[in-house]
């Protein structure tokens, strides 16, 4: 059974429980505050703050909540790796966007050759989480005119339509990724990457069966890991340009609404949703958002204050 795990606020956990309460069950393991069954999803919510969402459809559900937390089983041991991986010639992958209401999944896929690595340390690059994004945006115009990437942005009304379709953010980024590795493979040719190196989001089984109705899958000398922009510079320069490609979108966004967005999916997200909302009305907020974040029932009830 696929297991999905959000970290929440203290306090969120007594709206998660009201927001369930026509499906609580009785019985609660030890150290949890509620459980419920809604559908064929089992939510436990433990008193640490962690959430637990079991069955099918349980990344969906999860994620009108929060974001999703690392799970720990698709760790990629070290030993996994082609040994000298950090030196070697890489098309790494990485995503951004995920977690946020406002903005698009963005992903990026990026070549990196070893006689390149000095210039890309040069000029910065490293893990883009250590970075504010004028740095990163910075870096990112440096280095996509000297490596060959593809940068692919799932819109959010795309987003939204592929959602009520029962598509989750899973088979959102394998999709993407795939693509995007693609991309810069055909770009390439008849060069090839010693390896590629996927950060990792879902194990490698589960990430080739969300990849089942595609017709051109990347196969070959495919990795997969956590934490991958600290594995290889090829990843941390996809994750500086995909950052730079969803901070510009963000910023359309801003231009478009006359006004200034948040990132994330906290409480000031939605005291901005219900601005929008009061100014421009519900369906211009789904134009811009992951509706199905708990963000929008929130925004809602602000508005109508």
């Amino acid at each position: 059974m696929a297991n999905t795990v959000i970290q929440v606020a203290t306090n969120q956990l007594g709206e998660m429980k009201q927001a369930y309460a026509n499906f609580l069950n009785p019985k609660l393991p030890p150290g949890a505050i509620f459980s419920a069954k809604k559908g064929s999803v089992s939510i436990t919510a433990y008193k640490s703050g962690k959430v637990m969402f079991q069955g099918n459809g349980g990344e969906v559900e999860a994620a009108k909540w929060g974001q999703m937390l690392p799970k720990q089983a698709p760790k990629v041991a070290t030993n996994s790796l082609p040994e000298g991986l950090a030196r070697k010639d890489v098309l790494g992958s990485d995503e951004v966007g995920t977690g946020d209401f406002f903005g698009p999944i963005t992903v990026c896929a990026a070549y990196v050759a070893k006689e390149q690595m000095p210039l890309l340390t040069s000029l910065g690059v490293k893990d883009s989480k250590a970075m504010k994004d004028p740095e990163i945006c910075r870096i990112a115009e440096k280095i996509m005119p000297i490596i060959p990437h593809s940068v692919l942005l799932c819109p959010n009304p795309k987003y939204n339509e592929l959602v009520d379709e029962g598509m989750n953010q899973g088979q959102m980024k394998a999709m993407l990724h795939n693509r995007a590795l693609g991309n810069v493979l055909r770009r390439m040719w008849p060069a090839q990457p010693e390896a590629i190196l996927i950060d990792q989001f879902a194990e490698k089984n589960t990430y080739y069966r969300y990849l089942a109705k595609e017709s051109d899958v990347v196969r070959e000398h495919v990795y997969f890991a956590t934490k991958a922009e600290g594995l290889h510079l090829s990843v941390a320069a996809a994750s500086i340009i995909a950052r730079y490609k969803f901070v510009e979108a963000f910023s359309e966004m801003e231009q478009e609404l006359h006004m200034p967005l948040t990132k994330g999916a906290g409480a000031k997200v939605d005291q901005v949703a219900a601005q929008i909302i009061k100014t421009y009305g519900e369906a211009t907020l789904e134009k811009y958002t992951k509706k199905h974040f708990a963000n929008t029932e929130k925004a809602k009830r602000l508005a109508r204050l």
